[in-house]
């Protein structure tokens, strides 16, 4: 697999460091690394038979192309962090709910305590305002006794 880079026939060869000494060809034999020499790929490294171009050998790979299977490894290691990131994130907001509901229900409560509060101050105030209506009725009912007691002395 080529990709979208072009080989071209000038190339040299050296032999290959740790990287592709696990790299074998389909001959058998251990990869060696090449530089393009002309073209428009020229000084790109890529791995190779070390028979070519006497075999029908066909291994070809740039040195800095990944394998499918790192890529898949890739991919799995990019969707298990997305996965964790996003489980962390609900996790987060599973908390801040259930903050967020302890509050709500604190004032829930305190509302409720308010609205005793107002109900037992309504209730006092109903009863005052009575006390006050009797004792305006007792005073003027003394004031017209009082006007009744100085009406027969006077006579």
């Amino acid at each position: 697999m080529v990709g979208k880079r072009q080989s071209s026939s000038g190339s040299s060869s050296s032999f290959a460091n740790e990287e592709n000494q696990k790299l074998r060809c389909s001959c058998g034999n251990y990869a060696v690394v090449r530089s393009v020499k002309k073209g428009p790929n020229s000084g790109m490294k890529f791995y190779n038979c070390p028979l070519w171009p006497d075999t029908k050998c066909e291994m070809f790979r740039w040195v800095n192309q990944s394998n499918p299977m790192e890529d898949l490894q890739y991919h799995v290691l990019e969707k298990e962090t997305r996965i964790c990131e996003l489980e962390y994130k609900q996790q987060c907001k599973d908390d801040k709910i259930k903050r967020l509901q302890l509050k709500k229900d604190n004032l829930e409560e305190d509302v409720q305590e308010m609205k005793n509060e107002v109900y037992a101050m309504h209730v006092e105030m109903m009863n005052c305002s009575r006390n006050e209506k009797n004792l305006s009725m007792a005073l003027v009912f003394s004031w017209i006794f009082f006007a009744v007691v100085l009406f027969y002395l006077n006579f």
